[in-house]
């Protein structure tokens, strides 16, 4: 049984996680981690996540828990993160991030550490989002420069990034597909007199609203036909779920940047 550590263990992703977690018989939870001074360090992890008393209690040692070949599982936000996956690194552990915001600077150094483990990173867990990726290349492809590309998202209020990283990364698949540059072309927002639109920017709206798990839509607009792909999240057991799905991949993954499209085999 692979052994995983879940990062942010007390917040709303470590909580499904850890429900996610509690009964799989090839995944077993070995430690719960928390920044330290969070109320709920030293706590039972499963019953901060409602599941029951499971016998991991939550601590703010990373160093005791990220040993070899166990499984790193954080979404939580860059700082900690990074420092997380340089412990893993000294280690031999694993990891499966879902953390977004990150730098470019900061993708760069999880490069780097890509190059003595294993390490799985994407902006979006769900399943059904990365197969998405893969669906908005494939349409910009065969819709071409005559159509307009509009991403729209929108998150609970409590999110501290905006774009998403899963809009961004919505964003890169087409442009990468007709052959732009995100730098270039990506616009974030309108207001004022803004001119007509360009042929080939890609505008990206960011909503914040009440407790709205993650919903994006793409709209592809040409000249009198639209064709638009939405994904909707109803629950974080989606991403926890898509989570556990990467695991099972880096748990035997070679050291390297991995991402769900490897796991679904959609490279």
């Amino acid at each position: 049984m692979a052994e995983v550590v879940v990062a942010g263990a007390a917040g709303r992703m470590g909580r499904s996680l850890v429900g996610c977690l509690r009964d799989l018989a090839d995944l077993g939870l070995a430690g719960a981690l928390e920044r330290p001074g969070h109320p709920a360090l030293g706590q039972d992890v499963g019953e901060v996540a409602g599941v029951g008393r499971i016998g991991v209690a939550i601590t703010a040692d990373p160093g005791a828990l990220l040993t070899r070949d166990r499984i790193l599982i954080e979404f939580s936000a860059p700082g900690p993160t990074l420092d997380h996956l340089s412990r893993a690194a000294q280690t031999r552990a694993r990891a499966v991030i879902g953390t977004t915001g990150f730098s470019p600077e900061e993708r760069e150094e999880i490069a780097a550490l890509a190059r003595q483990i294993p390490i799985l990173l994407s902006p979006n867990m769900s399943v059904g989002v990365n197969l998405a990726f893969k669906l908005l290349a494939q349409m910009a492809t065969a819709l071409g420069d005559e159509y307009d590309v509009e991403i729209t998202e929108i998150h609970h209020r409590w999110k501290t990034d905006a774009p998403s990283g899963t809009a961004l990364r919505m964003a890169e698949a087409i442009a990468q597909a007709l052959g732009r540059d995100p730098q270039q072309v990506l616009v974030y927002g309108r207001r004022g007199l803004t001119g007509e639109r360009t042929a080939k920017e890609i505008g990206i709206q960011s909503l914040r609203a009440g407790d709205v798990v993650g919903d994006h839509t793409v709209v592809f607009g040409g000249q009198g036909e639209r064709l638009e792909l939405t994904h909707r999240t109803g629950s974080r057991d989606a991403f926890a779920r898509g989570a556990i799905r990467a695991a099972r991949f880096i748990a035997t993954a070679p050291a390297g940047l991995h991402s769900m499209q490897d796991v679904l085999g959609l490279k």
